[in-house]
């Protein structure tokens, strides 16, 4: 079957917000009062339409973003149930960065939560028109005037009742709209309608300056007037309307249902997403525009790896229309792939489908090559798309197998795992020699290992992964090493010279260091300098009168840059020095390039021990959001890692971010700690900020500890 869906009948929306809060209810109830499924799903039976995974069924959350669809008095909308728990934050900012319009739950017994200010700022820098449901309103005890004073406090007065229920708690019957003054509401109202009505109103003419002008001058506006500007004030935001529902209850829904289809947003009325992105050339070029006849591009948002349907890579149409077995290239590699099935997915049910156009969301079927934020197109002269923004993952752990022999089905199984998951890395510490897999949280991870061992039959043991120090010097020194071996027939002799020194950080190229050294008198004879630019390291032939030959200098080279990844103060990666090789003596029979090799290293861990080694630590940027109550403890407590705060601004909703700096070592299980300090709900970003020197007692502790370990691994 072929998707037609007119672009201007298309409706994208993602549910979001915290964890238990009811979205993947909600969701099921969507589908089901807009008939798109038989029965009531529910996740609490294991029925869901939504969260169909084994490990979702195991945990009772939601772990990924499900994509369904249900057609609705001539509308058809595309809903992603994004996950609500803050270990998951890469599916549900995928899921944000394919729609056009956001609606946050909250659960009407737990307020507004750390999850609920995260997707509605992420939401807000999106450009994405926002709505908010309060759920599960048919709960003991509801405050809902309370709620809607709290959600104003911290999301601003445009958010404002839409509609509201004749009561709260169990007796909630029935939800009526505020737009129609005629409609007669009862008394057992739990807010003011007529304020409610009036915040309304100015909330939707506020978007429109005719509208507000005559609303101002006489008072009131047609009901008709209100619902021709409620699009145009979800698009400019002046308008954030809260819908009242109890999703398990089935009340609320249908009267969702009816608003997200009459206002919600068509990507043909919202081009935010497009904005700057020109097609054609020179002076034929113009601004993409989400229609058919279009120029075709997409965008690749979420990527799945399922043991029974293969590899699917979904996308969201953004212009033009993409047609099964044709081929599109792909803007980021440059490779041509061939589109074969296309699909369009219900949970874990998935539908083939011959063509898709602007809005549209569908499933590339048994394509590899395809990458989250992947811009794909029929030429490429197509404009690309940019990249979604996902957090640094921040939470390590260094993993082997339990069983020897499984590092490859480990490595394969990760890299697909990590191909779904942009919150997940995978890394090879070339310095460390651990593989070291970092996400949000321990959650985060422990789902990733139930993943792969569900998958892919592999178990692996976690342990903390080390911090990469790095080692330097901060004087000159000198080093010289004779290497002799007799052991009958041919010996091993090399002896070799060198002095080292610090190299400066300011260095980049082979150019700035060849002028680093020949503008000092004492290296005009030098006859080569190599530079690595990966350790600042540079190599000096300063070999005067043929004492060791040209031949054996690539050898001794190789010696030094062995120590370099070896370490030689703690085990650590050295950086930032210049060894100067000046003399040796050799043998013509017994020399060799391994005997030169042995004996660089025992010079240069002479000459770099007698030249003032210290160790460097990993400095990070810490940018931490936390309600303003806590930023007391959070700011008292700072000092005790060894951070260095910088700077603290506020936020709107009573939030204050705190900018910091701060040893890696001291923060690499931050979130913990700042989660113990919040109550959940501090959340922080951290990224590689520079190398800085160890103090002395640190750096005593660390050099003991890893000899402790030497004389244990002998």
């Amino acid at each position: 079957m072929a998707v037609k869906h007119v672009v201007e009948n298309v409706r994208d929306i993602a549910l979001v917000g915290h964890r238990a809060a009811g979205k993947t209810s909600l969701a099921d109830a969507l589908l089901f009062d807009a008939h798109a499924v038989d029965r009531l799903g529910s996740v609490d039976d294991g029925t869901s339409v939504a969260d169909a995974d084994d490990e979702e069924h195991k945990h009772h959350f939601s772990i990924d973003t499900h994509v369904l669809h249900a057609d609705h008095d001539g509308k058809h909308l595309n809903i992603l149930d994004a996950p609500g728990s803050p270990d998951f934050i890469g599916a549900a900012l995928e899921a944000l960065a394919a729609v056009e319009t956001a609606v946050i739950v909250i659960s009407a017994v737990n307020g507004v939560e750390m999850n609920t200010r995260k997707m509605f700022q992420e939401a807000t820098a999106l450009g994405l028109s926002r709505a908010i449901v309060i759920n599960k309103l048919d709960a003991d005890n509801v405050d809902l005037p309370g709620l809607v004073d709290t959600i104003q406090t911290a999301f601003g007065k445009n958010c404002v009742l839409f509609n509201v229920p004749d009561r709260t708690g169990p007796g909630m019957r029935e939800i009526y709209c505020l737009l129609d003054p005629r409609q007669i509401l009862p008394p057992s109202l739990p807010v003011d309608a007529a304020s409610a009505r009036s915040q309304l109103i100015e909330a939707v003419v506020e978007s429109d300056e005719a509208l507000l002008e005559k609303y101002l001058s006489e008072g009131k506006v047609t009901l008709a007037e209100l619902e021709a500007d409620i699009t145009r004030a979800m698009d400019s935001g002046t308008l954030i309307p809260i819908f009242c529902a109890s999703a398990k209850k089935d009340k609320g829904v249908k009267e969702l249902l009816d608003a997200l289809s009459r206002y919600g947003l068509s990507p043909a009325f919202s081009r935010k997403r497009l904005e700057g992105l020109q097609v054609g050339s020179n002076g034929s070029a113009h601004q993409l525009e989400p229609t058919e006849q279009e120029e075709f591009v997409a965008q690749v948002f979420k990527v799945v790896n399922d043991k029974f349907v293969g590899h699917l890579s979904f996308v969201r149409v953004l212009a033009g229309k993409l047609q099964h077995n044709h081929n599109v290239v792909n803007l980021r590699s440059g490779q041509t792939l061939r589109i074969g099935h296309l699909l369009e997915a219900q949970g874990k049910t998935t539908t083939q489908v011959h063509e898709a156009g602007p809005g549209d969301i569908v499933a590339i079927a048994k394509v590899e090559g395809l990458e989250i934020g992947d811009t794909i197109a029929y030429t490429n002269h197509a404009p690309k798309l940019p990249l979604p923004h996902f957090p640094t993952p921040m939470f390590g752990l260094a993993i082997e197998p339990k069983t020897r022999g499984d590092e490859q089905k480990i490595s394969v199984g990760l890299h697909k795992l990590a191909a779904e998951d942009p919150t997940v890395k995978v890394t090879h510490d070339a310095q460390t020699h651990e593989l070291v897999i970092s996400g949000v949280s321990q959650l985060h991870l422990d789902i990733i290992r139930e993943r792969l061992k569900a998958r892919f039959g592999v178990e692996i043991n976690t342990k903390e992964p080390k911090i990469p120090y790095r080692e330097t010097i901060n004087g000159d020194g000198a080093g010289d090493h004779k290497h002799k071996k007799q052991t009958g027939g041919r010996g091993q002799f090399a002896e070799v010279h060198m002095r080292i020194y610090p190299l400066s950080r300011e260095i980049k190229d082979q150019a700035q260091c060849e002028s680093e050294f020949a503008n000092k008198s004492r290296f005009e004879k030098l006859r080569s300098v190599h530079y690595d630019p990966a350790f600042n390291f540079a190599f000096i032939d300063h070999i005067v009168g043929g004492s060791i030959p040209n031949n054996f200098l690539p050898a001794i080279e190789k010696g030094c840059k062995e120590m370099l990844e070896r370490g030689v103060l703690a085990g650590y990666r050295i950086q930032d020095c210049a060894v100067e090789v000046h003399f040796g003596k050799y043998h013509d029979v017994d020399s060799s390039e391994a005997a030169f090799k042995t004996a660089a290293r025992h010079a240069f861990k002479k000459a770099f021990m007698v030249a003032r080694p210290s160790l460097l630590e990993p400095i990070v940027k810490l940018e931490i959001t936390v309600p303003t109550k806590y930023t007391g403890a959070v700011l008292g407590d700072l000092p005790t890692k060894r951070a260095h705060v910088e700077n603290q601004d506020s936020l709107p909703g009573d939030m204050t971010v705190i900018y910091a700096r701060a040893p890696l070592s001291e923060v690499a299980r931050y979130a913990a700690q700042l989660g113990g300090m919040t109550q959940g709900q501090g959340s922080y970003a951290m990224e590689l900020s520079h190398y800085e020197m160890v103090p002395a007692n640190v750096q005593q502790q660390i050099v003991s500890r890893s000899q402790l370990k030497d004389v244990e691994d002998e």
